[in-house]
């Protein structure tokens, strides 16, 4: 039997209704993201949703992880979102995600060969993102540096002094940039080629976005970033540019319900409006300048953005990224990069100094193979990485070098300490005999 127009106009308008208290009038989102890109989220999703306000938590991604895992007992929050997806494959091991699949039509299942949402379903991506370089045109033009295409080009003499990174402790971000490399380039030499880049390091900024912002100012010519923090610098009129090298990873950026999250409706609201056309398209603004998950977002990019769904792209194809062996080693590899990089920038870049002055004069070339072998010296191997029984001792994160340690990991810590602090000042000193 059909119903008058003005039942079914009544039967609609309950129907909203019953909608709208089935999606409670707050959320909670625990998010590592700048306000750029939260502010026009949480703008476009309340006014989609009248009376519904969004509360913002924000925490880099190491904090975010830690501080849902201590309020679990009797959690708050109700989203994590962040970029790294071993982040949510910490929060999944632990069991603080709830499953959500959303219905959102048009999204493939992998973007490059990165399956672009949890097979598990714990987590969904509404964006991708990989890593590479940017520089600011005008610094490197006035210091007649040239532009830089690949990681290799980063260990050249010229930007000696001139490029700028955060420590992968303090970013999920960094830590996946430094991951990439070791998985695509191999254990020992994708650390050798990071301490070569690092030896010729300005600084190591204390956040992520420390990096777009010295490029931006001109405080040094070359960063080591996400891919939209170039992009959205670029798309926000500073002089600069952005680079994919060839060794890098694409991967989603994420988002997650949490285990017993107080709007849970809510959550999953969020989670479609992120793959709806709407949110999609949110995500080519110009400071944002992420790159969408649905291909079909793209046709409305601005000129030469880059899409990675494009049957001639080449962004990520060179590392098939293993999410799994970034987690199981994330803490160990965090603590090698501050031991032998962060807290020994001093003497990495002095070293690297030596060895680059002696190559410049045309030094013995034995002399110098053997300054560089130091310098590339590991304290253990990637097999010892691999044992959870050892990778599972560091378990501080260390965000600065006065930060105290304790047990076991402060003595290998220690021991890895002693080993590269003596290893530089022979190279240092076998750099200057060459000569």
């Amino acid at each position: 039997m059909k119903l008058p127009f003005k039942s079914l106009l009544a039967v609609s308008v309950i129907a909203a209704s019953m909608s709208l208290q089935a999606m409670e009038n707050k959320l909670v989102i625990v998010t590592s993201f700048p306000k750029d890109l939260t502010k026009e989220f949480k703008s476009a999703f309340e006014k989609k949703n009248p009376g519904l306000k969004i509360e913002m938590l924000k925490k880099k991604t190491t904090a975010g992880i830690k501080y849902i895992q201590e309020t679990a007992s009797n959690n708050s929050s109700d989203l994590f979102w962040a970029s790294a997806p071993d982040a949510f494959e910490v929060l999944k091991g632990d069991s603080l995600l709830a499953k959500y699949t959303s219905p959102a039509k048009g999204i493939p299942k992998n973007v490059g060969s990165y399956p672009i949402n949890d097979p598990d379903g714990y987590y969904t991506g509404f964006a991708a993102a990989g890593y590479g370089i940017m520089w600011n045109t005008r610094y490197l033009s006035a210091k007649k540096l040239p532009v830089p295409a690949q990681w290799a080009d980063l260990t050249d003499a010229v930007y000696h002094n001139h490029v700028g990174m955060s420590a992968p402790s303090r970013s999920g971000t960094t830590h996946l940039t430094v991951e990439t490399l070791l998985q695509g380039n191999g254990w020992d030499k994708g650390w050798a080629r990071w301490k070569q880049i690092a030896g010729n390091f300005k600084t190591v900024t204390a956040r992520s976005f420390g990096v777009p912002d010295g490029v931006n100012s001109g405080s040094f010519g070359v960063g080591i970033v996400i891919d939209f923090f170039g992009l959205s610098s670029k798309g926000s009129g500073f002089p600069v540019d952005f680079v994919y090298p060839t060794t890098t990873a694409l991967v989603p950026a994420n988002i997650g319900v949490l285990n017993n999250a107080p709007h849970p409706q809510a959550a999953k609201a969020f989670i479609d409006f992120l793959l709806s056309d709407q949110g999609q398209s949110i995500l080519l603004n110009k400071k944002i300048r992420r790159l969408p998950v649905n291909p079909a977002t793209y046709a409305n990019a601005p000129a030469n953005f880059p899409n990675p769904f494009k049957a001639d792209s080449t962004i990520g194809a060179a590392v098939n990224f293993d999410v799994k062996l970034s987690k199981s080693r994330y803490n160990l590899v965090n603590s090698m990069f501050d031991v032998m990089i962060t807290y020994r920038m001093d003497d990495l870049r002095a070293a690297t100094k030596a060895i680059q002055d002696a190559e410049a004069a045309n030094g013995n070339k034995e002399m110098i193979a053997e300054a560089r072998a130091l310098v590339a010296a590991l304290p253990i191997t990637e097999a010892q990485a691999a044992d959870p029984a050892f990778s599972g001792i560091f378990k501080k994160k260390r965000k600065k070098a006065t930060d105290k340690v304790t047990g076991r990991q402060a003595e290998v810590e220690q021991q890895w300490d002693t080993m590269v602090k003596a290893n530089y000042a022979k190279a240092i000193e076998v750099a200057n005999k060459a000569h």
